[in-house]
């Protein structure tokens, strides 16, 4: 098995410096494979060459250096020619023949479907075909498993090779179908005015995908669920006993079995996953109805808007005749409001909010209703507003109050303060019960001589306190409003204390 890190030498001719001239030998050595000519003579080669215009001036010398080149890169296997030596020399100058490697083949093969590709588009198709197909191997491959399968068989090969085949073209087009539906490209294209043409052919392609992808999905689900993994392990070991009865000259080593066992194992589990999904995943199927349905909807959005803008540019001027002749053959008001209400629609009325009184009964119009007079201002910018100068109000009786309440309230603490310092320095933990203020006072003391090298602090009653927290003691300090736990502080006053 070619290891995936493996550098592709074989591939080397395709980015050469003289890269033409390379394909243009292995493209000769490819058309001749598919005929079942398998080795070549330089002469031939060189012959078709020089009938090509682009490489008529290409001699045997440089042709030879091109297929030793393409042998050391794997691209030709080289095998010297023994017959048809007339001379000495020639029989010296070794004559060789030239095959086509495997490799060489198979990247020919894909460099033409890569040059028959557009390389602005997605290819694919959403083949109803295909999941019948699949449905009916499944449903072979469900009865040939349940029935007993033969060892060994051509027939249960070629119904696998039919199972993958159908699900590759299903998972391949699917795929591509919906990057061309989301490509750059078809986005433009469905916003040109030349898609109302196909919008019908590209919904009815879809829809009918979808009719018949939902009928035959799920009965695809139920034969891939019917299959059970010991029956499916038989069918296994009979397409590896098939792949064994292939006649090789090398022996088939227990490895190649085990890399057999798991391709076959990883593709049936992808069948599996694609359908039904694994490990909570939502399945390539479920994904694909979103995809398509969305499709329809995008489609339809196009569509709408591209008629929405047609119709912008086109002239109603006949609508309009018709509409004023159905209005002047009204008889009354009445009918004119009522042909009114019919014509514009709930969409058209302008809602106009009232600031006055307004009734609730739900037969009164509105120009039943007193009107109400709005000023409106002129929109110029040399308009202002006339505006008429205002006296000063003197707050002074409102600051002269705030004031003595203040004063009352510094009045009312200083008193309570007198109480705690009577006796000289206050400590926590001699105290009964504290009141709130008083604690919210004591606890700011705390936290700016905490921020103090001496621990002193100046309070609003002309002294200062010095602070000691004892920090192994812990106390609680009940108030009115609960109780808190903290270490245990003395407040001191420095200097005289005017308390006692």
């Amino acid at each position: 098995m070619l290891s995936p890190m493996k550098k592709l030498t074989e591939a080397s001719y395709l980015t050469a410096e003289n890269a033409s001239g390379y394909r243009a030998v292995l493209r000769y050595f490819y058309i001749q494979h598919e005929r079942m000519r398998d080795y070549l003579a330089p002469e031939e080669v060189l012959a078709h060459l020089q009938s090509l215009p682009a490489y008529a001036e290409t001699d045997e010398n440089t042709l030879l250096q091109q297929l030793a080149q393409l042998v050391k890169w794997g691209n030709l296997h080289a095998r010297q020619d023994m017959t048809n030596a007339r001379t000495i020399e020639e029989y010296k100058k070794k004559r060789f023949r030239y095959q086509a490697t495997p490799y060489t083949i198979e990247i020919e093969r894909m460099t033409i479907q890569l040059e028959t590709m557009n390389q602005e588009q997605f290819g694919g198709s959403l083949e109803k075909s295909q999941f019948d197909r699949l449905l009916d191997n499944l449903g072979r491959l469900n009865q040939e498993i349940t029935g007993g399968l033969p060892s060994g068989t051509e027939a249960s090969m070629r119904l696998w090779e039919d199972i993958l085949q159908s699900f590759q073209t299903i998972r391949t087009s699917t795929a591509d179908y919906v990057a061309y539906i989301h490509s750059e490209q078809t986005d433009q294209r469905m916003q040109s005015d030349a898609f109302l043409v196909y919008k019908n052919q590209f919904t009815t392609y879809l829809r009918d995908f979808i009719i018949s992808l939902q009928r035959t999905s799920l009965q695809i689900i139920d034969q891939l669920e019917q299959i059970r993994p010991e029956k499916m392990t038989l069918f296994i070991e009979t397409l590896i006993e098939h792949r064994r009865g292939v006649p090789r000259l090398e022996d088939v080593s227990a490895s190649d079995i085990d890399s057999w066992e798991t391709e076959f194992r990883s593709l049936w589990q992808a069948v599996l996953d694609w359908f039904i999904g694994s490990d909570g995943r939502q399945s390539e199927l479920e994904m694909l109805q979103i995809q398509t349905n969305e499709m329809i909807r995008r489609i339809t959005r196009y569509v709408q808007r591209l008629s929405e803008r047609r119709h912008e540019h086109q002239s109603r001027r006949q609508e309009y005749l018709h509409l004023s002749r159905m209005f002047a053959e009204t008889g009354t008001i009445e009918e004119a409001h009522r042909l009114a209400g019919m014509v514009f629609g709930p969409e058209s009325v302008r809602h106009l909010r009232m600031s006055g009184d307004t009734t609730d009964l739900l037969h009164q119009d509105v120009w039943d209703q007193p009107p109400e007079v709005i000023p409106i201002k002129p929109r110029v910018r040399q308009y202002r507003e006339k505006t008429k100068a205002g006296a000063l109000q003197s707050n002074e009786a409102k600051k002269e109050a705030y004031l003595q309440e203040v004063r009352r309230e510094q009045e009312q603490e200083r008193r309570l303060i007198d109480t705690y310092f009577s006796d000289g320095p206050l400590t926590l933990s001699t105290v009964e019960r504290v009141q709130p203020e008083v604690r919210k006072m004591l606890l700011a003391w705390i936290g700016r001589a905490a921020a103090h090298p001496e621990r002193t602090v100046k309070t609003d009653y002309g002294f200062s306190v010095h602070v000691a927290i004892h920090r192994g003691t812990r106390i609680t300090l009940p108030a009115e409003d609960g109780v808190m736990t903290m270490p245990d502080v003395t407040f001191t006053i420095k200097g005289e204390n005017p308390y006692v």
